[in-house]
């Protein structure tokens, strides 16, 4: 654990576990074995993260959320309150599955909105919003916006977070220029 970290004196972090500098752990957490956390990183109350999970920098977790092995998450992601991953497609109580864990992966950028539920082997794309409520259960565009159970993409966001307005398949916002290609967007420059 980097030394210009803090772990609230609630939350336990067991052994083996990598944390980066400038990363924050509140109330009640629980950070398990062998997990990787980067820098500049921050989870609310309540958190329980791993084993075996790797994580990159610049994350935000807020309260409530469990991030279990076969997730993967990359810099900058957005994950709202009491939002859940899934890590088996058919979980029973009396059947052991934990060889069939699937992987999960989000990508840079991304935001997961509150009470947000992803099904387990799907991924994510870069800058891509998932509203509040959502159930992922097929992997995500990069960029897309989407809503409703099960979601479904009912728009394009920029890197912002903000929704895009095309016209003429062209879009912009304060970070960079985006056009509609192929059922696709492509960043122009950013």
């Amino acid at each position: 654990m980097s030394n210009d970290s803090f772990v609230h004196e609630t939350s336990i972090v067991d052994e083996n576990v990598e944390i980066g500098s400038n990363t924050r752990i509140w109330h009640f957490s629980h950070i398990l074995s062998h997990t990787k956390i980067g820098k500049n990183c921050s989870f609310g109350q309540n958190c329980v993260v791993g084993p075996k999970v790797s994580l990159g920098s610049g994350i935000k977790v807020q309260n409530n959320v469990s991030i279990y092995e076969g997730v993967e998450i990359e810099d900058d992601v957005f994950l709202g309150p009491s939002m859940v991953f899934t890590n088996v497609i058919n979980p029973r109580a009396f059947i052991q599955r934990k060889e069939e864990f699937k992987k999960t992966l989000l990508k840079k950028g991304c935001s997961i909105g509150a009470n947000a539920t992803i099904i387990c082997g799907v991924t994510i794309g870069e800058y891509s919003m998932v509203g509040s409520g959502a159930v992922i259960n097929k992997s995500v565009k990069p960029y897309a916006l989407m809503a409703g159970v099960p979601a479904r993409q009912i728009g394009w966001v920029g890197i912002s977070g903000n929704t895009l307005e095309f016209i003429d398949n062209l879009a912009s916002d304060e970070f960079g220029e985006y056009k509609l290609i192929n059922n696709g967007l492509k960043v122009i420059y950013k």
